[in-house]
């Protein structure tokens, strides 16, 4: 189960979810208290669970603002399945991901309790605040390694070719928006099992992400995501 619970963080991490604006960021949440809700479908359109995120804390520090964003998984029956936190920082020009973040502390204390060891490299996403249709953004990649000593695994997910593909309108039961689309693709090795998708992104300024598809290798739908509420 746990196992399960890092690869949602990593993929959590692939794919990019983007909030609201502040002064610092477009598309990143700067502001405490703000609060953002998806619903998550599977491909046959059923609802898989809803995540809540919260901006807990927004610190200053010279030019850069960093904000820590609380989240809360639940599952279609309601059930509490992960809580976790993670560090965006912005730059001014834009926002980081702090990969190393998104692995909550208490989940690494109980690992290393059982004797195993936890390495996690990568690179952070980053998010330009001026997007442009035709725009590439930098690939990003995260690695998370694991010695439980007769056994070690490793988890790796990379995202490459993400561009800026145009802007369109969507709608969710949150609204209608003018949004980014953005296109990506993300292969994801767990042990011996490879997965490939692409994803479509719809990005808002001062709302942040509105909607997320992914696709499997074949082409077809796997899984969607949308904008269910938000307050500022």
């Amino acid at each position: 189960m746990k196992i399960k619970i890092i690869f949602s963080l990593v993929f959590l991490y692939g794919t990019s979810v983007l909030f609201g604006q502040n002064a610092c960021s477009k598309y990143y949440p700067m502001e405490e208290g703000s609060t953002f809700q998806y619903t998550m479908y599977d491909k046959k359109d059923k609802v898989e669970g809803v995540t809540d995120y919260v901006v807990s804390n927004v610190e200053n520090e010279g030019s850069n603002t960093t904000a820590t964003m609380k989240l809360t998984y639940t599952d279609d029956k309601g059930k509490n399945v992960l809580e976790s936190d993670y560090n965006i920082t912005c730059t001014g020009t834009g926002v980081k991901i702090d990969y190393e973040s998104l692995f909550p502390s208490e989940m690494r204390k109980q690992y290393e309790d059982m004797g195993m060891e936890m390495e996690i490299t990568g690179t952070d996403i980053e998010i330009p605040n001026d997007l442009s249709a035709g725009q590439t953004l930098d690939d990003a990649n995260v690695k998370v390694s694991m010695d439980m000593g007769a056994m070690k695994m490793n988890i790796n997910v990379e995202t490459f070719d993400r561009k800026v593909e145009k802007m369109e309108s969507v709608t969710t039961p949150a609204g209608t928006f003018e949004c980014y689309l953005i296109t990506e693709k993300s292969k994801s090795k767990v042990m011996m099992a490879n997965m490939e998708m692409s994803n479509k992104v719809w990005i808002s300024e001062g709302v942040g992400m509105i909607k997320q598809e992914s696709y499997g290798k074949n082409g077809k739908l796997m899984s969607r995501m949308e904008l269910t509420k938000y307050s500022k």
